[in-house]
């Protein structure tokens, strides 16, 4: 079996990453907020965009890390019906973009054990 990433400084960066792309270019990331979802579709991604942001700064500190890693496991987890949405509405689009749609739905399960380990990893030092 594969070892599991433990970086906390490469899933802070992504976090982050994901944070920035999320108010710098947000318009991709309206379309997936499931509809079902009240409001806005741009505060939704404005929301978990910040969420990012901080989950990436809490991980970066070493005294915040355990809690911030739970946190991204948590963000992993509820962010998973947006990749859901995607997919469904992949399904009138181009093979290509069923792919990549339909090939993010599993990649959650790794992102969400990539936070638990930097969470146990900060909890045993």
């Amino acid at each position: 079996m594969p070892r599991t990433p433990s970086s906390p400084a490469l899933l802070a960066g992504f976090l982050a990453a994901m944070g920035v792309a999320h108010a710098v270019a947000p318009k991709p990331f309206d379309a997936i907020v499931p509809r079902a979802l009240p409001g806005s579709p741009r505060l939704w991604t404005y929301a978990s965009g910040a969420a990012e942001l901080a989950v990436a700064a809490g991980i970066a500190h070493p005294r915040t890390r355990r809690v911030a890693g739970l946190a991204a496991a948590a963000l992993f987890v509820g962010v998973f019906p947006a990749n859901v949405q995607m997919a469904a509405d992949a399904r009138r689009r181009s093979p290509a973009h069923r792919a990549v749609a339909f090939g993010r739905l599993p990649l959650q399960v790794p992102l969400v054990l990539w936070a638990r380990s930097v969470s146990r990893g900060a909890a045993s030092r």
